[in-house]
């Protein structure tokens, strides 16, 4: 019966998970299927596959942004003026 309204109406989708700025990870609220964007910005079915990439690409994001955010912090330590 849920996949019937999908069928006629098409997915009802929400985003479950942002793995980076472009890659989304979205849910069906009515047959509950899993949907991702692909390389080409499309989206695709949430497969084993698909799912492995995108913790990755997740991993590897978190860890510029983390690398980013230190190298601004310790940049303005390293350059603030003090004054005895």
């Amino acid at each position: 019966m849920r996949s019937i309204h999908c069928k006629v109406f098409g997915h009802d989708l929400k985003t479950t998970k942002q793995v980076t700025y472009h890659v989304t990870e979205y849910r069906c609220k009515h047959c509950k299927k899993e949907f991702t964007t692909n390389s080409n910005g499309r989206l695709t079915e949430l497969t084993p596959k698909f799912r492995e990439i995108n913790e990755v690409l997740e991993r590897v994001h978190n860890k510029r942004l983390l690398r980013a955010v230190n190298k601004q912090t310790s940049f303005k330590q390293d350059h603030l003026l003090v004054f005895n």
